[in-house]
């Protein structure tokens, strides 16, 4: 009785993209709030088809990759080589447990926009044959410079990724021919050692982005599909009575004859923000996901509350853009310490400062504010997220 084969995939994000510029390279530039890998990534494993996902990298780029997979679940990377063949040989023999029948599917990181149907189609030809590539018709006339000569452009196909293989197939070429050619991909070589390729009709809108064009492009593409989101957030705390201050607000402490009452650092200004930014992305509220019934978060600094909400956000694809906050006391003075809070707001939500508003205001000596009971805070913030986020 045979047994059902395993379905692997590589994903080759092992190359430094210097085409296309930037201070990054291309798989982590970001497109509607997230990287490039991650969106590939997001694609492949929402397909629930593999067994492992696997990802090729250059270890000078494994912080940009920790942050690019961050809350994704996911196996470690794979140290790749000199070159991609070099790579994608690494990759295949991390899968040391492979049999010659299991399937294995190899990507690029820089072609985000593969759809599940198309890598199911791809998997569903490899039950048939032992290669096939996703690959669309030669579209545009084409002319060999050199020569002036216009090329038939009948039966030819532009071929993308992924390509897949069933893995005795693919590492037995790479191990035969890899030394052969400075090969550009797999079938490439996987033809050299006598295979045919199934072709498996494609889209073009799975582009590589490898130009400035193709990042705008791509950018086109997402910014439909991007939505603005707002969520405001209210928090209270009382002051101690028999405890001196100082009091902490937005992170910073700030002189004060008596401290917060709070199970945490009772920052009432970082908890009206966190509160907003969970109220944009549709997730509870502070207490939820801190309650103050638990001593884990006894005394805690308020900035990892946000820092965790920041998170969630991150995971969803999104971005913060901006807060926009209120204090509200008699007591202390907030102006003298405003621009140390915006800052401290800041560099824990990796924002620029100029999106960070802090003010304040009194109630004219009305209510438990006004007779300097206590501290209360209101918060917007504004977020963006991908229409299809979870």
């Amino acid at each position: 009785m045979s047994t059902k084969p395993k379905i692997y995939a590589l994903i080759a994000a092992a190359g430094s993209g210097s085409r296309l510029g930037g201070e990054k390279p291309k798989q982590y530039q970001r497109l509607a709030g997230k990287a490039v890998l991650r969106h590939t990534l997001e694609t492949f494993i929402k397909t629930g088809l593999f067994d492992a996902i696997r990802v090729i990298i250059d270890p000078q780029h494994a912080d940009l990759y920790h942050d690019a997979v961050s809350g994704l679940s996911i196996h470690e990377p794979i140290t790749g080589g000199k070159e991609r063949k070099d790579s994608v040989y690494s990759g295949l023999q991390s899968f040391p447990n492979a049999s010659t029948e299991d399937i294995i599917l190899i990507h690029d990181a820089a072609r985000p926009f593969v759809e599940a149907e198309q890598i199911k189609a791809l998997i569903n030809a490899l039950k048939e044959h032992k290669a096939a590539t996703l690959a669309v018709r030669a579209a545009d006339t084409l002319l060999k410079q050199d020569t002036a000569e216009y090329v038939n452009r009948d039966g030819l196909w532009n071929l993308q990724t992924p390509q897949g293989f069933h893995y005795g197939l693919i590492k037995e070429a790479h191990e035969q021919h890899n030394q052969e050619n400075t090969w550009t991909d797999d079938t490439s070589m996987v033809a050299a050692h006598g295979h045919t390729i199934h072709i498996v009709e494609g889209s073009r809108k799975n582009f590589k982005i490898t130009t400035p064009d193709d990042l705008t492009m791509a950018e086109h593409l997402l910014s439909s599909s991007i939505q603005t989101l707002s969520g405001q957030g209210f928090d209270v705390h009382a002051f101690e009575d028999e405890k001196e201050g100082p009091v902490r607000l937005c992170g910073v402490d700030i002189p004060h004859r008596r401290a917060l009452k709070g199970h945490s650092d009772a920052d009432v200004g970082l908890h009206a923000i966190t509160d907003a930014l969970l109220g944009a992305i549709g997730e509870g509220d502070i207490g939820h996901h801190f309650p103050p019934s638990n001593d884990d978060f006894k005394d805690m600094d308020s900035a990892i509350f946000l820092e965790k909400s920041l998170a969630i956000l991150k995971a969803k694809g999104g971005q913060l853009q901006n807060i926009d906050l209120t204090l509200i006391c008699e007591e202390p003075k907030i102006g003298p310490h405003a621009q140390a809070m915006q800052k401290r707001v800041a560099e824990i939500t990796a924002i620029n400062v100029k999106r960070v508003n802090i003010k304040a205001t009194t109630t004219e000596g009305l209510g438990f504010t006004g007779r300097k009971e206590g501290i209360a805070a209101q918060a917007l913030v504004t977020v963006k997220l991908p229409d299809n986020h979870d």
